[in-house]
């Protein structure tokens, strides 16, 4: 366990962040000229046949630069404003893969095995087994299976509900000083439930524990999503012990006391690392017309230029991701390996 307070910008608190915009950044208008003028050079081409070097956007560089600056070594999250999303859906759709192939790596991240994830509880809904994504209740804080999420606001709720951002490494300062018996049992982790999305080389749960905190070359990093988690013990029969729901709560807690609410409008992007920033957001009034209900594009990103150093590659960051459609890149997916069995160790171990 990771024994020092971290004090590197990613410990941060909702009331500090709020002041400090660093992490805001406006599309200028030359900046949106150069995405159209991209998008047309991609016209009618599926996005699998899309990479960096086929959407250039070369004067966007600066904006990028800063917004991987920020995932990597910054607060953790980032969002950019004034992305043109008034455009039919399959020019959007390329329009924000092209922007996102210039931070990294999307991989799939459903049953559909798609790039591009709608997220909305309409009819553009992808198969997802038994993930409640896009449904209008509270979500709390979590975070998403890649290296990085991104979310695209295409069409907002009417009721506007406020995003939610929490620092992984704050909690762990917190929880280090004032309980940190509990932060030992999130260091020994929980088993993770793969949601009726398993392939037929996978187990329906990881089998395995992913430990929420762990550490690597002074860096801790963060693995949590309790609907996930929940899936397993309640699929094991079993229950959590006092102790792991107490450490759980405390967790919860301290997350959702020192967030950051943030105002996810049309045309915003949200970039989180999913290492040290947890996202969700607060409930909102259930939509029956389809052309008003809320409509995010999601692509999660692997940073396989610059990946974080973690305890247990294998675990920690292949092993909540690598099952059954999901976590395949653009290479695999163009190579048809979809279904296939892979490795999620160096050494070439299909299993852990």
């Amino acid at each position: 366990m990771h024994t020092d307070v971290i004090a590197d910008l990613t410990a941060w608190t909702g009331n500090e962040v709020a002041a400090d915009r660093s992490w805001e950044f406006h599309l200028s208008d030359a900046e949106v000229s150069a995405l159209e003028r991209a998008l047309r050079t991609v016209a009618d081409r599926p996005l699998v046949e899309i990479g960096a070097q086929d959407f250039v956007i070369d004067d966007l560089a600066p904006t990028l630069d800063a917004i991987r600056h920020q995932l990597r070594a910054g607060r953790g999250f980032a969002v950019l404003k004034g992305f043109p999303v008034d455009q039919p859906l399959p020019d959007l759709e390329r329009l924000y893969w092209g922007l996102l192939a210039h931070v990294g790596n999307g991989v799939t991240q459903n049953s559909d095995a798609s790039l591009i994830h709608y997220v909305t509880d309409g009819r553009l809904r992808p198969n997802q087994g038994g993930r409640g994504v896009g449904n209008p209740g509270k979500s709390g804080l979590h975070v998403d299976l890649a290296d990085y999420v991104s979310l695209l606001c295409v069409r907002q709720a009417k009721d506007n509900p406020p995003s939610w951002l929490g620092s992984a490494t704050f909690a762990h300062n917190h929880l280090l000083e004032h309980e940190p018996e509990l932060l030992e049992v999130l260091y020994r982790g929980f088993e993770w439930d793969r949601l009726g999305e398993e392939g037929s080389h996978d187990g329906p749960t990881t089998g395995y524990r992913v430990p929420v905190f762990s550490a690597a070359e002074g860096l801790v990093s963060c693995r949590y999503n309790r609907f996930w988690m929940a899936a397993a013990v309640k699929r094991s029969g079993g229950g959590w012990s006092t102790e792991e729901r107490a450490a759980l709560d405390a967790l919860d807690a301290v997350l959702h006391a020192n967030r950051l609410d943030v105002d996810f409008v049309e045309g915003d992007i949200q970039f989180v690392n999913n290492y040290v920033v947890l996202h969700g957001r607060d409930a909102h009034a259930l939509e029956d017309d389809e052309d008003h209900k809320r409509l995010l594009m999601r692509i999660w990103v692997n940073d396989d230029e610059q990946p974080r150093p973690v305890a247990d590659e294998a675990v920690v960051r292949h092993g909540v991701l690598r099952h059954g459609n999901l976590g395949w890149k653009l290479p695999e997916v163009r190579a048809g390996l979809v279904g296939t069995a892979r490795t999620r160790r160096s050494d070439g171990a299909v299993l852990v």
